[in-house]
């Protein structure tokens, strides 16, 4: 009976662990990856609009934006990079 309970509550953990990435997109999307935004580089350098697909970008990893602001390669660039995010109607982090 105790291995039986065990094999149940082991499958059990194994499928919450196993379908969490499904259940939680927040999670996949997290990902930060500098190169995706690779699309804003021209809002950036010219100073012109934002693309849509450059605050579509900017919106999906908000989370990371923080990270991105500090990163050394941005840092020459982060007067711009703020103006890019505020015309993209993102609300700047307090890093």
């Amino acid at each position: 009976m105790k291995f039986i309970t065990l094999v149940f509550t082991a499958s059990v953990l194994l499928s919450i662990v196993l379908t969490k990435p499904i259940i939680s997109r927040e999670e996949v999307k997290a990902a930060c990856h500098l190169e995706d935004l690779q699309i804003c580089k021209q809002a950036i350098i010219t100073e012109s609009p934002p693309s849509p697909e450059c605050c579509k970008k900017l919106k999906e990893q908000k989370s990371c934006l923080c990270k991105y602001l500090i990163s050394p390669p941005i840092s020459q660039y982060i007067g711009a990079a703020k103006r890019v995010i505020a015309a993209c109607g993102i609300h700047i982090p307090n890093c």
